[in-house]
């Protein structure tokens, strides 16, 4: 039997729990039939269960499960944790078969295909894979590298400026792509931005907009060493501020990796950001560009030591999309050194 339309479904499915599941990856679950049919599925919420994505589904089928396939963007767990291992509930409802998109490369929870195979249940890999891992790129790239994955997002003109010369910069974007904007801050476990930023421009730093589901906003966070003022709209009651009162970018990941976030959104001016992009630390670009030109101002990108054209930052393009003119685009900063 073909699983792309199954796996597609579950990918979907992981989405929904984006900006609610750190430490934990994002994972999505279906269960089908032998014709095929999907008859449950689930995706792992921590805001409202700790119950991972297999269990979820596994409890939405009941008796339905015996027999049936499950189709899972990762490797079932093999681990007790908080909740059991999603392998041995898998084997207990009675599933005859697991299809999964990405193999778990966390040594504390992996195993659970071969848990399963001791049991007595089929186990097919790497349907989808690719899309999967893309999916979940925040949490396998926190499993590889010890720290968050780092989104940086800019709003620039065509000319590449994110602010006119006397500071001002609201704003440059459209409102379409402002409202986009919330959408990524949503679905990130932790907003940063640089001391500068807080003191220019008073950000607030949290998702505006109805977002169902979610009980709390994604931490803020605060990278450098100047005294902000008191009043500042981070230190509100609206989300948690997390102030690291330090340059040193190492310390900066050691401060992040206490609170488990898997995915930072980096808001920071180009001084937090070009230093983050030297050390390799950013992994994407989300650029908003808008139809409009300044000649002057300050630009999104300072010095990071290019000085040949053989040293320009070659990026790999991911996706582009129109917002009522502005254009976004992603770029994966993989190879940034």
């Amino acid at each position: 039997m073909d699983y792309t339309v199954a796996m597609q479904r579950a990918i979907a499915l992981s989405q929904k729990g984006l900006g609610k599941t750190s430490p934990n990856p994002i994972v999505g679950a279906v269960i089908v039939n032998s014709d095929g049919q999907i008859i449950a599925e689930g995706f792992h919420d921590r805001m409202s269960s700790p119950d991972h994505a297999e269990v979820v589904a596994l409890k939405a089928a009941g008796v339905k499960a015996k027999g049936a396939t499950m189709v899972v963007t990762l490797e079932p767990c093999n681990h007790t944790g908080a909740t059991g291992p999603c392998s041995r509930a898998i084997a207990d409802a009675g599933i005859s078969k697991v299809v999964y998109a990405v193999k778990d490369p966390n040594k504390k929870a992996a195993g659970g295909a071969q848990a399963l195979r001791d049991q007595g249940v089929q186990v097919e890999s790497g349907v989808l894979e690719s899309d999967a891992a893309y999916a979940n790129r925040a949490w396998l790239t926190k499993t590889e590298k010890s720290r968050p994955f780092f989104t940086w997002k800019v709003a620039t003109t065509l000319d590449g400026k994110v602010a006119a010369a006397d500071g001002t910069s609201k704003w440059i974007s459209n409102e379409k792509s402002r409202n986009d904007v919330q959408i990524l801050r949503r679905q990130s476990d932790a907003i940063m931005v640089g001391t500068n930023t807080v003191i220019t421009d008073d950000p607030h730093l949290i998702p505006r907009g109805d977002f169902p589901g979610f009980i709390a906003n994604p931490l803020r966070v605060v990278c450098g060493e100047q005294q902000l003022p008191p009043t500042s709209k981070v230190f509100d009651e609206a989300a948690t501020t997390l102030l690291v009162k330090t340059k040193d970018l190492n310390n900066l990941i050691e401060e992040l990796n206490k609170t488990g976030v898997n995915h930072v959104l980096v808001e920071a001016g180009p001084t937090l950001a070009i230093a983050m992009l030297i050390q390799g630390l950013l992994d994407e670009l989300v650029i908003y560009q808008a139809p409009s030109i300044l000649g002057q101002g300050k630009s999104f990108v300072t010095d990071f030591g290019a000085t040949n054209i053989k040293d320009l930052l070659a990026l790999d393009h991911i996706a582009t999309e129109v917002l009522d003119g502005d254009v976004k685009s992603t770029y994966a900063l993989g190879k940034a050194k």
